[in-house]
């Protein structure tokens, strides 16, 4: 059965009831390894139809969700090009950089995936692991989402991490495998997470609560108050050159939902990104370089919700006109709170 495989394993796994050619394919009447590994197929599930023989319904739906699509990493950049870039863009940088990334089934459930050539193996021996967020979630999100959830970039772990939930508490399997529906971004998924669903307006315990979460209704993001300390922004993103980050708490005008202020973060492509695949994104300024997002390192009781003078009088933290990242997009102007 090969040494990542056990009887004890076999027997009980019924994965491997079939063999290992099922799906990895392969000469099964091979005598030496050179003939068993003939026309071996090494990653399976990079095809979902090969899981999708036992879990049809599961790989249908995961061959339009945007875990094995990568579509947000192709649609939100799109609009600073033109017609022609777009193509080049989707041609010769999406599909030979971006794409790589999506994620097979095994990337979850087998072996971590690979991140810039580089993974940290098999999750459990051969094992078909059910979940196992510190191998798959934190490898893909690591850069910044995981750990700021586990509070390893710094500060305060999320309030949620801290009373034992797990990425899967708010991202149902549902979000995970897709729904079949097909969608340009995670921000159109139906049944992405909401802190409403847990904390729906009205379940305040004390008056101070309600009052607060009234007044402020749409105009305020429940990140804006309660994101607990600064997050990974990254910037001077270039083509294979990597960027560089650091932390901060920014909190302007949200750009997909008029007059709300809510946390920002610094995308990390500047005019040149992509220069070397001869692309000058000729629309450029048409979106902003920083955009509405959730850190995952939610607080109760943060310094805004404390003290309401940081945000009314002093608007610490708010994004002003001087800290615009340089040469940045003109449509940055836009998210800046009145009177800055």
């Amino acid at each position: 059965m090969g040494y990542v495989v056990d009887t004890k394993m076999a027997a009980a796994d019924p994965h491997f009831q079939q063999g290992c050619v099922a799906c990895h394919e392969g000469n099964a009447s091979g005598k030496d390894k050179a003939q068993s590994h003939a026309g071996l197929v090494k990653r399976p599930s990079d095809d979902p139809s090969v899981c999708g023989t036992c879990h049809e319904g599961i790989a249908k739906t995961y061959t339009l969700s945007l875990h094995y699509s990568n579509a947000g990493m192709k649609n939100g950049i799109s609009p600073r090009f033109s017609k022609d870039e777009k193509h080049t863009y989707d041609t010769a940088v999406f599909e030979q950089s971006c794409r790589s990334c999506h994620a097979s089934c095994g990337d979850c459930h087998v072996k971590s995936p690979v991140i810039s050539g580089v993974n940290t193996g098999l999750m459990d021996g051969h094992a078909f692991v059910r979940k196992d967020e510190s191998k798959t979630c934190a490898l893909c999100h690591g850069g910044r989402v995981y750990p700021e959830f586990t509070g390893d970039y710094g500060g305060t772990p999320d309030v949620h991490y801290r009373n034992g939930m797990t990425c899967l508490d708010c991202h149902t399997s549902t979000q995970m495998h897709g729904n079949g529906m097909s969608y340009e971004g995670r921000r159109d998924v139906e049944d992405k997470p909401s802190c409403l669903a847990c904390h729906p307006q009205g379940s305040e315990k004390t008056e101070e609560a309600k009052s607060a979460h009234g007044d402020h209704g749409e105009k305020v993001s429940c990140s804006a108050c309660h994101t607990a300390t600064g997050y990974r922004q990254c910037s001077s993103c270039h083509l294979g050159e990597g960027a560089a980050a650091s932390p901060a708490l920014i909190l302007g005008l949200n750009p997909r939902k008029e007059g709300q202020l809510t946390t920002l973060r610094l995308i990390p492509t500047v005019r040149s990104t992509f220069e070397k695949a001869g692309i000058k994104q000729m629309n450029f300024d048409s979106v902003p370089n920083l955009w509405d997002t959730v850190p995952h390192n939610v607080k109760k009781r943060t310094e805004r919700t404390r003290d309401c003078a940081l945000c009314h009088y002093e608007q610490e933290n708010y994004l002003t006109e001087e800290s615009l990242p340089k040469d940045g997009s003109s449509a940055n102007l836009k998210l800046i709170p009145a009177g800055h």
